[in-house]
């Protein structure tokens, strides 16, 4: 896309150039969000398969604290996101 003449092109027309330009760039930053979330979530799945990288065996209570922490901060999450809890409308 060429960018238009402010000294011939009608306002309006710039405001709208001006607007499309916004509108592209609000879209892909959100893409590149979206793209970032996407990614930790794989790499969370991933270690929650591999059960955080602890053996049955050598679970104590300290593990089932830092499972409980993650569990609170990824409930502060899916909260927000889906209108639950707190953000419950």
């Amino acid at each position: 896309m060429t960018s238009l003449n402010p000294q011939t092109t009608p306002r309006h027309q710039l405001r709208a150039e001006k607007a499309q330009k916004n509108k592209e760039a609000a879209l892909a930053a959100f893409l590149a969000k979206k793209a970032e979330i996407d990614e930790r979530l794989a790499r969370l799945q991933a270690l929650s398969d591999d059960h955080f990288e602890t053996h049955p065996d050598e679970i104590s209570w300290g593990d089932v604290g830092t499972l409980g922490h993650y569990a609170e901060l990824l409930k502060r999450i899916t909260d927000s996101a889906l209108n639950e809890g707190e953000f419950a409308e």
